[in-house]
């Protein structure tokens, strides 16, 4: 055979099936041919694994290697071809006799977008984009028609079947049932005056007649807002306030912002405007319980809506902008900053510019415009509501408050009604605190015979369980219905005196001084004791007064008591031992431990200088109660509250958060019964004797305050922890009045009444109770008198002489006329820690009946001074109580 037909070799690796594979491909169109199957130079290759001398350059074809190679070759093939095949017409040019594959189905949404490539296979068409609005569109057409057609328009009527709120003291019996049903009636719009109408429609929507009832850039910018993090803005109507106050919460959200607009707009169409001002002045919330225009007119000035003149209604609808901050009456117990003095200023600036927009806007002549604006209509003060007299009106006070403190619910909403509040207060106990504050006024003050001295006297207490924090009694005033709506004892303003004393010797032993490297100190430790001393800086300087003139602290009286043991001075209630040590302690460390007992910062004097340890600070009865409270749980320490569970329509209230009842780690537990033995021997031995009555293991701290304007005692046994004030108050001003005569007596400290009205009540509260006593205290800290203190003096033991011999005498021993010193405290009365260890300094001589503390100037503190303020330095004070 010649040569050129010669049968070419079998292609190593791959075989005839890859040959096979190869030739089905190239008649397919679908495979290329593999390399060197064309005879083409290009599809050569230059050398091949059999070597050149069988495969030389002669022509011959040259075998691929393996299916891998023919597989890739096949694709190449095939991707030239399809170039080919578009150059020339397709694969149905002439001479080809091929078909083309079928076309790619399409898809509804064309994204990302077939036959494009990289980025241009994600910008959607035009057609998409299109398509997309016009479904968005129509799904919002349809959802808006959806809304209006399903909400309602609201009924005041409705709104106006408020229900009543139900306490319960701590055993679950009903205690009182009050709500806003008796303070709300429904008036028709003729029976609202024009001035009251116009006074509402110039402050809060002018263009109320000529609205479509929404205000969509209102909502838009109070929804930014929202969104932003920040407080709501202004931006509802009228029509969307009705429909606010009928039918959705106060709760700030977009959601409710959504719903307010669906059925404003309906409202808008429904209703004509004097029906929905009517419905918006009938379901609006006037402060004080009172829903409505009628109700408010009836609570603000004693007569009926239609009665009011247009200066009065001006006064109701600056209310509307918030009648905690706009009651002239104030209201401290939701907001410090809501002083009557505060808010008769806010009232008066609104009540002018409103009166000045009525007649700007024509609705009020120049002739009854200078009428109206001549003289300030001030309304008249709070009113008991029916079941809010007695000791139940301070219980339902401190209750709502830890319930809107410790809730979503707003006061509006909560005065609606329809909650139940289970409380911590038991009644027998209540009741014995009311009578035993009521037994002290009748035996010891005649504000009718001696009101110089006698008038304006008020009490406040609170008594609170160790290691649990509830409060189980309280007493805040004569009753609403005597016209004392100020709770006594959830309020700030009344200085503790030297029942903070306790807090600067927990410090010392805590942190001890500057001196002491960090070791507490010892309350047997010596302080100067006398009157009229220079208080010492750390660095040998002492404190000046504002003339630059020496500041000199002092006792109550000119006693000289020497150098005297902490535990001494706490016994005597002595005041310059105290100022010193929380000079050398640091009033930082003081004020820490003082927190971390229960005192609230913001009831704390601000200025740290050295009358803040001796009592400048004004925290409320109940914080005091609960501090002490402290160190009777040795250490532990436990938030106060007032109520364990609320619930509304048969089931808990989802947002209110119910109270730990979880004593926390406060202050070292040794520490604290060392101040609890301290304050046992000021019962058994000092200031606090009338206590002793009780019968009981107690310990206790009086407190009196310069000028006598207040007097305190907290004591405590393991069962129960109480705080009683006793102060006077000028009702118009606020003012501390002095009680220098009071009772008849020339000056009150904490020793006497608030004494005996503890103890009269403590007796009641824990009768049939067992005394347990205290944890016994060990021996803490070392000895660190102040600079200057004596050391103790040594005595000398001469051995005394042998009779004499004929021996010589010989010389005395060393030991024989070593001093032997007098024996210390901790030798002579076991560490000084027993009730009848009066320390080794001064005489126990009764003392001065308890050391006073000095009210501060200006030059010497920014406290709250004489004036009692009203603040809320009570539980509810910054929350998060």
């Amino acid at each position: 055979m010649s040569e050129h037909r010669r049968k070419p070799p079998q292609p190593q690796g791959g075989g005839r099936a890859a040959a096979r594979r190869g030739q089905s491909g190239s008649s397919s169109g679908r495979r290329a041919a593999p390399r060197g199957a064309t005879g083409s130079p290009a599809d050569s290759y230059e050398s091949s694994s059999y070597g050149s001398d069988s495969y030389g350059s002669g022509g011959e074809e040259r075998p691929y290697g393996g299916r891998a190679e023919a597989r890739r070759a096949a694709q190449r093939g095939g991707r030239r071809r399809t170039a080919d095949n578009a150059g020339r017409g397709g694969p149905s040019g002439p001479g080809r006799g091929r078909t083309a594959a079928a076309p790619a189905k399409k898809r509804f949404i064309d994204y990302p977008r077939a036959g494009k490539y990289g980025w241009h296979r994600w910008v959607p068409s035009w057609k998409l984009v299109s398509g997309l609005c016009i479904g968005f569109l129509g799904s919002m057409v349809a959802m808006v028609g959806i809304g209006f057609a399903m909400v309602q328009v609201p009924n005041e009527n409705i709104a106006a079947k408020s229900q009543n709120n139900v306490y319960y003291w701590a055993d679950h019996t009903q205690m009182v049932a009050t709500g806003t049903g008796v303070n709300r009636q429904n008036v028709n719009i003729d029976q609202i005056p024009e001035a009251m109408r116009w006074a509402v429609i110039s402050a809060e929507n002018k263009s109320f007649y000529q609205d479509s009832g929404v205000d969509p850039m209102g909502i838009a910018r109070a929804m930014l807002n929202m969104a932003r993090g920040g407080q709501t803005q202004g931006g509802s109507t009228i029509t969307q306030q009705y429909v606010k106050n009928t039918y959705l919460s106060q709760d700030q959200t977009v959601t409710r912002k959504f719903k307010e607009m669906f059925i404003s707009i309906k409202v808008g169409t429904k209703l004509d405007k004097n029906t929905i001002l009517q419905g918006y002045l009938n379901t609006s919330y006037f402060g004080r319980g009172a829903y409505g225009i009628q109700a408010a007119a009836q609570t603000y000035y004693g007569k009926n809506a239609v009665d009011l003149k247009p200066s009065e209604c001006a006064v109701l609808a600056a209310l509307l902008k918030g009648p905690t901050y706009y009651d002239p009456a104030g209201n401290t117990d939701l907001d410090k900053s809501a002083t009557p003095e505060a808010n008769t200023e806010r009232s008066k600036e609104r009540w002018r510019w409103i009166l000045g927009e009525m007649h700007k806007d024509k609705h009020l002549s120049d002739a009854e415009y200078q009428k109206a604006v001549v003289k300030y209509p001030m309304p008249d003060g709070r009113k008991a509501t029916k079941g809010m007299t007695g000791q139940i009106s301070y219980l339902a006070d401190t209750a709502k408050k830890y319930v809107l403190a410790h809730s979503d619910i707003t006061e509006a909403q909560f005065d609606r009604g329809g909650y139940q509040i289970y409380t911590t207060f038991q009644k027998d106990k209540v009741n014995a605190l009311a009578k035993a504050v009521k037994n002290v006024q009748k035996a010891r003050l005649d504000p009718k015979n001696r009101p110089k001295y006698d008038k304006y006297v008020q009490f406040g207490a609170a008594s609170v369980v160790p290691n649990d924090g509830a409060i189980v009694a309280l007493y805040g005033g004569d009753g609403y219905e005597n016209g004392h709506f100020t709770n006594n004892a959830d309020t700030s303003g009344v200085p503790v005196g030297s029942t903070w004393k306790p807090f600067v010797l927990a410090a010392a032993m805590e942190y001890g001084t500057y001196k002491s490297d960090g070791e507490g100190v010892s309350p047997l430790s010596k302080y100067n004791g006398n009157d009229h001393l220079k208080v010492y800086k750390p660095d040998g300087s002492f404190y000046l007064n504002k003339d630059n003139s020496p500041f000199y602290q002092k006792n109550e009286s000119p006693h000289p008591w020497g150098y005297i043991t902490l535990r001494k001075a706490m016994e005597q209630s002595i005041n310059t031992p105290f100022v010193q040590l929380g000079v050398d302690v640091g009033m930082t460390h003081v004020r820490d431990v003082a927190r971390s007992a229960g005192i609230l910062q913001q009831s704390m004097s601000q200025d740290l200088n050295p009358s803040f340890a001796i009592g400048t600070s004004t925290p409320s009865a109940i914080r005091m109660a609960d501090a002490y409270a402290t160190f009777a749980a040795s250490g532990k320490q436990a938030e106060p509250y007032s109520v364990t569970a609320v619930k509304v329509n048969g089931g808990e209230a989802p947002s209110f958060t119910k109270p730990k009842r979880a004593a926390k780690d406060a202050i070292d537990p040794n520490v604290a019964n060392n101040v609890t033995d301290v304050l046992q021997n000021v019962i058994q031995n000092g200031t606090a004797k009338n206590a002793k009555a009780l019968g009981r293991t107690a310990a206790g701290k009086t407190g009196t305050t310069d000028k006598n304007k207040s007097a305190w005692f907290v004591g405590y046994t393991q069962q129960l922890s109480t705080s009683v004030a006793m102060f006077r108050e000028n009702p118009k001003d606020h003012e501390l009045l002095s009680m220098n005569g009071t009772a008849n007596t020339d000056s009150i400290h904490g020793g006497d009444i608030p004494t005996l009205v503890w103890t009269d009540y403590m007796k009641a509260a824990l009768k049939g109770k067992s005394d347990p006593g205290f944890p016994k205290a060990t021996e803490i800290g070392k000895v660190q008198d102040e600079a200057g203190a004596p050391s103790p003096t040594p005595s000398v033991t001469v051995t005394p002489s042998p009779t004499p011999s004929d021996t010589p005498t010989p010389t005395p021993s060393a030991s024989a006329t070593t001093p032997t010193p007098t024996p210390t405290p901790s030798e002579t009365c076991q560490f000084g820690w027993g009730n009848n260890c009066n320390g080794n300094g001064g005489t126990d001589t009764g003392g001065t009946g308890g050391g006073t503390s000095p009210t501060p100037t200006a030059t010497e503190s920014t406290g709250t001074g004489n004036t009692r303020g009203n603040g809320n330095g009570g539980i509810f004070a910054g929350q998060t109580g």
